[in-house]
């Protein structure tokens, strides 16, 4: 049998869909297993034990990055493709794989008609469900035993030694602020966080980190100038995996919705998460949903990518309720 997972989309998508991934190779272990995903989280599905092959979807290439992965994904002749990213490319790739059984989200739960293109649905999940028990669920249309969520990813032994050497001169615990998040409406403010490392700084004498992408580095400077604190920016510095290895060796993780965070539940870091924008129900980071702080707003959660109102819900989170969940998280 050969399963295709159709998860082109963020890095937080993919990790979250780790689970299923796994519940799938416990109950067909013999099954041939691919997934459609695009370059940013293509390097985490190519060390993974329990995956096949990987089908790399190059979306800046446009129609010519869809037609060659799409001549590749039916070339392997999958038998069965399952369409979790719920939108029209997707469901797409997910036809074209010509897979006999197209597995998908109900209408309610999905977006640009991809529903039309599954021969059968989940039942309707609702938005409070949380994504990754959303991913997981496609192992009962599979009618596969249910298994206790594992992600598989571990750093590398000299990937692990990188990012010791890269964090040795901070001193610990080591907390890694990961700073960004794929849209505006989501992220904190660098005075806050410039503030909650401050106080980290003196009351446990942590050190820190600060992650994230190229366009985060403005944000990272501003901490840097604002912070006392023992902390290295490494923002726009990291490939995936090196991120994978830096949040395996801190302590405590904090941020705002992103990949980053559910990349560090993935490895075992304890995860602050902090909510305003989107939904602490549907996204906390697997295993630290008690960590999760939420914005107090009548306009929250809004969905949207930028706020017309200044952020006025993440303002509601203070450093020091961060802090707090911070220091209870160390203790844990």
């Amino acid at each position: 049998m050969r399963i295709l997972i159709v998860l082109p989309g963020a890095l937080g998508d993919v990790v979250r869909a780790l689970p299923l991934l796994d519940r799938i190779r416990r109950g067909r272990p013999q099954a041939e297993i691919g997934w459609v995903v695009e370059p940013l989280s293509a390097p985490l599905l190519r060390e993974h034990p329990w995956l096949d092959r990987v089908h790399v979807f190059d979306r800046p290439a446009g129609v010519a990055g869809l037609v060659r992965v799409a001549r590749e994904v039916r070339a392997t002749r999958y038998d069965i493709a399952l369409d979790l990213g719920r939108g029209a490319k997707s469901a797409m790739l997910t036809l074209v794989s010509g897979a006999p059984d197209r597995l998908g989200f109900a209408r309610a739960d999905a977006r640009e008609g991809s529903w039309l293109v599954a021969t059968t649905r989940l039942p309707p999940q609702g938005i409070e469900r949380s994504k990754l028990a959303q991913f997981v669920a496609f192992g009962d249309l599979l009618g596969l035993d249910p298994t206790p969520p594992a992600f598989g990813l571990v750093p590398a032994a000299a990937e692990r030694a990188a990012a010791e050497q890269l964090t040795a001169e901070l001193p610990r615990p080591l907390v890694a602020a990961c700073v960004g998040s794929s849209c505006t409406s989501r992220r904190w403010f660098a005075d806050h966080t410039a503030t909650l490392l401050d106080r980290l700084a003196d009351a446990r004498q942590a050190g820190a980190v600060l992650l994230g992408t190229a366009p985060d580095a403005p944000f990272a400077l501003e901490v840097m100038r604002r912070t006392r604190a023992r902390v290295r920016d490494l923002v726009g510095r990291t490939t995936v995996r090196q991120l994978m290895a830096i949040l395996a060796t801190a302590d405590v993780a904090f941020g705002p919705d992103s990949g980053a965070l559910h990349l560090a539940a993935a490895v075992g870091t304890r995860v602050v998460s902090l909510w305003g924008a989107t939904s602490a129900a549907r996204s906390a980071p697997f295993g630290s949903e008690h960590l999760a702080l939420e914005a107090i707003a009548p306009c929250a959660p809004c969905f949207l990518e930028r706020c017309p109102i200044g952020r006025r819900c993440m303002a509601t989170i203070t450093p020091a309720a961060v802090f707090a969940k911070a220091i209870e998280a160390l203790a844990a």
